[in-house]
C-alpha cells in the first residue's frame, strides 16, 4: 500500500503494464472498426480521461481529430449527484462525422448517457464510447459501451487520469482508494 497526501491509503489494482498492453489491444480494435472513415473525431471526457486519450489516440492507426468536453457530476466527493454539468463543450462539427467518446470511468451511466444525448442532437454519422473502466456492478443507466478497458470492482478509485479531489491524477496506474 501506499500512502496519498491527504492521507487515505491506497491499493493498486492495475498496472501501468496491464494498462498499456490492453490500450494496445484496444488501439488495434478501434483502428480495425473505423478503416472505412476519413477523419475519426474522437471526444475525451476531461478532466479524468486525458492520460487515457492521449495514450489511446497515439496508438491509432488512423486519422484522428481530437476534442473535449469537461463534464461533471462528482463536484469533488465520492459519489455521482446524477446531475450533469457541461463547463466545455466539443467546438468540432459533429454532423455526420464518425465520433467516438473517450471516458475514464462509467459507473452509474448517468454522466455518459446525458453526453450521448447530447451529442447525438448534432447528427454524428455514428457514435461509439470507449471507457478505460468499467463497473456494472454499479449500472443504474444502460449504456452500449463498445470497448472496455477493464472491468473493475465497486470500489472508488484514482490514478491514470482520475482523481479523487483532483489529487493522484499523476499515478501512473489505477488505485483502489482505501478510507480509513
Amino acid at each position: 500500500m501506499a500512502v496519498l497526501i491527504t492521507g487515505e491509503k491506497l491499493e493498486i489494482l492495475i498496472t501501468e503494464a496491464e494498462i498499456a498492453s490492453r490500450i494496445n489491444k484496444l488501439s488495434e480494435q478501434i483502428s480495425n472498426s473505423y478503416q472505412h472513415t476519413n477523419q475519426l473525431v474522437v471526444i475525451g471526457l476531461l478532466r479524468g480521461s486525458f492520460v487515457f486519450t492521449a495514450d489511446l489516440v497515439r496508438c491509432l492507426d488512423l486519422p484522428v481529430e481530437v476534442d473535449f468536453m469537461t463534464v461533471t457530476s462528482y463536484d469533488n466527493k465520492m459519489k455521482s449527484s446524477g446531475q450533469l454539468r457541461i463547463l466545455k463543450d466539443v467546438e468540432t462539427d459533429l454532423n455526420d462525422r464518425d465520433v467516438l467518446i473517450i471516458e475514464d470511468i462509467i459507473d452509474t451511466g448517468y454522466t455518459l448517457s446525458q453526453v450521448i444525448c447530447l451529442l447525438e442532437t448534432r447528427k454524428p454519422k455514428s457514435l461509439k464510447i470507449c471507457t478505460l473502466l468499467n463497473k456494472p456492478s454499479r449500472r443504474e443507466v444502460d449504456v452500449d459501451i463498445d470497448w472496455v478497458g477493464f472491468d473493475i470492482p465497486d470500489e472508488f478509485v484514482i490514478g491514470y487520469g482520475i482523481d479523487y479531489a483532483q489529487q493522484g491524477r499523476n499515478l501512473q496506474h489505477i488505485a483502489i482508494v482505501k478510507t480509513p
